[in-house]
């Protein structure tokens, strides 16, 4: 049967070689093919050839004394039948062609190139195929990654990321800023129940296979009230500079309020200066009279809530380096005991 066909290709080779390949496609690796003289043909199936996605494929098969025609294929299309192209991929081209060569390039090697290619041979008595399987393997990358969240503290956070490759890709998360090992998961999905704000940060996603690595990173913002840290009194003697600091922390920052007593302060009144810079605020005097002296609040407010502080400006001896805290009413009796001492 195999003789027949051939003998039909020397009226019209083309239609040949794609009759004669597609009975090739129909008998199985290394069944018996028996001609008009009852010689067998040879079909050889190669190892497998693994290869990256986007490198170059060369595919190459001997050609042996008395060829008469020669195909590669890709499944069921014919790539090149000698030196005539047939397929319109300009990846695909011929390199060498040959006595003892037949060899064909496919650059930029895709997913799509994955499969069984064919190499036809035809001598002078029997057809001979060799047949190789293409493995095509592909990095990973990641395609879906959750966006950067801003979170209040105590919400449930849950972190996803999704990815392709070949072979399938392991997806892994870790903290990465501040590092933290304890907080990771060898799934798509990173689950945070209640979380606090230590847990706030960056976070990678990594998706790996044997081929590569791809990395992307979510940055986690949790919101949280303010906290203010305990202030410190501040001893200044009449007249000299004195500083009222007050720290918060806060997601988002803080803005800040000073009151004396229940009268709110603003800057600039009675020469006070109010400067805020992220976390602190400074209260400042630039000449401390008596009738400064005593308690003054800071507060600390974001829209999660508020926290306060009391700090007192005390007069210091500057003699004896002792300290003494003034009442508005402590400081009416000593200006009234100065005037007597006068008289």
């Amino acid at each position: 049967m195999k003789m027949v066909v051939c003998g039909y290709c020397a009226a019209s080779w083309r239609r040949c070689v794609v009759m004669s390949l597609r009975l090739l496609f129909l008998l199985p690796a290394g069944l018996p093919v028996r001609s008009q003289g009852e010689s067998q043909s040879d079909n050889k199936q190669m190892d497998n050839i693994t290869i990256r996605q986007g490198e170059t494929l060369f595919l190459s098969c001997s050609q042996g004394d008395f060829v008469t025609h020669t195909a590669w294929l890709n499944r069921s299309s014919i790539l090149y039948a000698g030196e005539d192209k047939w397929s319109v991929d300009p990846r695909v081209s011929l390199v060498t062609l040959n006595q003892d060569e037949f060899t064909i390039k496919i650059e930029d090697v895709d997913l799509t190139d994955e499969g069984q290619y064919i190499c036809a041979v035809q001598t002078s008595s029997r057809p001979r195929t060799t047949s190789v399987h293409i493995i095509v393997q592909v990095p990973p990358k990641i395609l879906n990654l959750s966006k950067d969240l801003v979170v209040n503290e105590g919400s449930n956070v849950m972190l996803m990321c999704l990815a392709n490759g070949k072979p399938e890709p392991a997806i892994g998360w870790r903290m990465l800023s501040p590092s933290d090992d304890s907080l990771s998961s060898d799934s798509e999905i990173l689950e945070i129940p209640f979380i606090s704000r230590y847990r706030a940060g960056v976070y990678e996603c990594t998706a790996a296979n044997e081929i590569a690595v791809d990395t992307q990173t979510v940055e986690l913002t949790v919101n949280y009230p303010p906290s203010v840290s305990d202030g410190r009194d501040v001893g200044v003697t009449l007249g000299q500079r004195g500083v009222l600091e007050c720290e918060a922390d806060a997601v988002p920052e803080a803005d800040f309020e000073w009151y004396r007593d229940d009268r709110r302060i603003f800057n600039g009144f009675d020469g006070i200066e109010i400067e805020d810079a992220g976390g602190f605020s400074k209260l400042t005097f630039f000449n401390v009279s008596e009738a400064d002296y005593g308690n003054y609040t800071c507060v600390a407010i974001n829209k999660l809530g508020s926290a306060n502080t009391s700090i007192i400006l005390y007069l210091q001896d500057g003699n004896s380096g002792t300290s003494t805290v003034f009442t508005p009413t402590c400081l009416l009796l000593i200006i009234l005991l100065q005037l007597l001492l006068k008289f």
